[in-house]
Formats: C-alpha cells, structure tokens, sequence
C-alpha cells in the first residue's frame, strides 16, 4: 500500500545561507546512508533538513521528541474507527515506507522505549520493529533518519 506523502513535500526552495558545508557533508550521508547527529544552535538545522528535502524531493517527516513520546507514538498503533480496529502508522513509519527524511527534534528528551525502535533503523540492520504487527519494516534505500540535539547555551 502506497503512503500518502504530499502534505510532507516541500515545494519551494528555502532559504538558507550556508555557513560551511554542512550541506555538503549532509548530502554525502544522504547518499551512503548513514544516519545524521546535528548539534548546535536551534533553527538551523531545521534549515538544513529542509534544503536537502526539497533538494532530493523526498518528503521530510519532523517529530518533536519529550518525554511523554513512546515507542507506539513512533511507530504506529491499532485504533478502533467506526466499529473496526485499524493500524495507523505512526511518523517513523510513515517516513521509512515513503523513503523520506525523518527528523527526531531534541531525541534526548524521549523516553527510553524510543530508542528500542529507532536503533536498528540507525545500525547495520536498518530495519523498524513493528512488534504490535510482529514483523519488521526494512527501510527504503532514499529513507534518511537525522537526531538533533541543542547546544545548550550557558549564561555566565
């Protein structure tokens, strides 16, 4: 079953001044597949997720991690919907079957089941966990996962 991913493609080209090449060495991971660590001050790594989105028109699927988030808010769960229990995907899901760009903002604030399902996605195995459906989810060669991290600021 196809996924609908049009509300997560970017359209236009954003703006971004390059300060580096990030951009550069975050589209060489991109190509070879190697998940992405960012940190530094807010906003621009959002900036360099969305250039290389649009760049490569994959969708770009951003969840904002806190320590309330599970395992089942990543991946997916069962509803019921008019008399019926249905699957929905969860945002992780949804991106490693579209082959997108997933951003997991501030992963350090997640709570500890998360990391059960995001860390065969990041490792040799590159593979979802789907344990409420038992079965695994391989990902697409063009799937991208990022985690992003602040740099704190400290005040003196």
């Amino acid at each position: 079953m196809a996924v609908k991913t049009e509300q997560y493609l970017i359209e236009a080209e954003p703006y971004y001044l390059s300060v580096g090449d990030e951009i550069a060495l975050f589209s060489a991971a991109y190509r070879n597949r190697i998940p992405v660590l960012l940190k530094g001050p807010q906003h621009w790594k959002n900036k360099i997720h969305a250039i290389c989105a649009w760049k490569y028109r994959r969708p770009l699927i951003t969840v904002s991690c806190h320590d309330d988030l599970t395992a089942s808010d990543l991946v997916g769960r069962y509803l019921v919907k008019g008399g019926e229990t249905i699957w929905v995907d969860g945002p992780l899901a949804r991106a490693v079957k579209a082959g997108g760009f997933c951003y997991l903002d501030e992963i350090v604030e997640a709570r500890k089941d998360t990391t059960v399902v995001i860390h065969p996605l990041a490792d040799d195995r590159r593979i979802l966990p789907m344990e409420k459906r038992v079965r695994f989810l391989r990902h697409l060669k063009s799937f991208s996962l990022s985690y992003l991290i602040i740099q704190a600021i400290k005040a003196f």
